[in-house]
């Protein structure tokens, strides 16, 4: 099994990835939600320099915010600066789409984007609409070095439903999910691996990536102290998040809340009700996703939350569960990284020694 880090981009995640590549991990991703963190193109070409082995990846970019023809150059010129290294992970969309108001982007235009993407890093003339009209493109002079299209750059779907799980398979590409507990992440992997299987591939060649995020637990740490509120509560926030946005945007929740937690969900809804501006209370709504407990919710960010959430625990029970993902199958474990606590990456480093 393989570890990586995911990164809230910031103009110095640079400085992230090469600690990351000190302590032994073999990737590192940069979120793309373009109205919460930085530019995710930015900060892998300065961590492209400032490193030498770890591979860098979009984790993930969603389709919609750049043209292909313009992701693919960019990703040719990152391969020029850390020559196969590079990978591209993308998303049909949820905190860089929701964060504008906006729903998923349809999977047959990520089917498209990839075609696209794939045939332009291949060298290839293709046909493809642009701004109404089908239009052929390629890369006009690759060969002069400006860009990198020699070495492999590997792509990854995150995909969650069966739709997106089979479209990973019929592709051929890699696949990202997020998951809190193993139970939940092996039968997603299950489902993946039959998926895969039923497109005649074999299950071997799946390159299955799970992210997650929570915290380390210290001896006689609890659930809600102040440092794993701060480096797992982000997580756990999005539970509220996506229950609210059930409630006010009528988009679907991939992550329905169980019974033992309607207090804190129920509360943050009725809180979220209160957002302003009324027509776009989706702004205060994902205020922080992801990267901080904004002060209007932190009170819903309970110890209960946060346990069923995230991966937090003991040093030990962790372990137990990264062999656990390990031996079901799993090809990489990434741990995101919450921004304040970037010391975190020296508790998974000592995690993953074991491994």
């Amino acid at each position: 099994m393989e570890f990586g880090i995911a990164i809230a981009t910031a103009g110095d995640s640079w400085k992230l990835a090469q600690r990351a590549e000190d302590l032994g991990f073999s990737h590192a991703w940069f979120y793309d939600t373009q109205m919460i963190v930085a530019d995710p193109f930015v900060a892998m070409g300065a961590a492209a320099v400032k490193t030498t082995k770890i591979r860098l990846g979009s984790g993930v970019l969603v389709p919609s915010n750049r043209i292909a023809p313009v992701a693919a150059v960019s990703f040719a010129t990152l391969n020029q600066m850390a020559p196969g290294r590079i990978d591209i992970g993308l998303g049909t969309g949820f905190s860089a789409r929701r964060a504008m108001g906006l729903g998923a982007m349809k999977m047959k235009d990520m089917e498209e984007y990839i075609r696209v993407l794939r045939a332009l890093l291949d060298e290839e003339t293709i046909d493809t609409v642009i701004e109404g009209a089908s239009r052929k493109i390629r890369f006009l002079n690759p060969e002069i070095g400006l860009i990198n299209t020699q070495d492999e750059i590997s792509i990854h779907l995150s995909a969650y439903g069966p739709k997106t799980q089979a479209m990973v398979a019929r592709l051929e590409t890699g696949w990202i999910t997020f998951i809190a507990g193993v139970a939940g992440a092996l039968k997603e992997l299950h489902a993946m691996e039959e998926a895969w299987e039923a497109a005649g591939r074999a299950k071997t060649d799946l390159y299955s990536t799970a992210f997650t995020a929570g915290c380390v637990l210290r001896n006689g740490e609890t659930y809600d102290s102040p440092r794993v509120i701060g480096a797992a509560g982000p997580r756990a926030a999005v539970m509220l998040h996506r229950a609210a946005d059930e409630r006010l945007m009528k988009l679907p929740n991939a992550s329905p809340y169980p019974e033992h937690l309607r207090t804190e969900m129920e509360g943050y809804i009725a809180l979220a009700e209160t957002f302003e501006p009324a027509d776009a209370q989706y702004l205060m709504n994902h205020r922080g996703h992801f990267v901080f407990v904004k002060p209007e919710e932190a009170k819903f960010v309970t110890a209960e939350l946060v346990r069923h959430a995230t991966f937090t625990a003991p040093p030990q029970e962790l372990k137990q569960r990264i062999e656990s993902l390990r031996d079901g199958g799993y090809s990489q474990l990434t741990f995101a990284i919450t921004p304040g606590h970037e010391d975190a990456i020296e508790d998974w480093g000592n995690l993953i020694k074991a491994f």
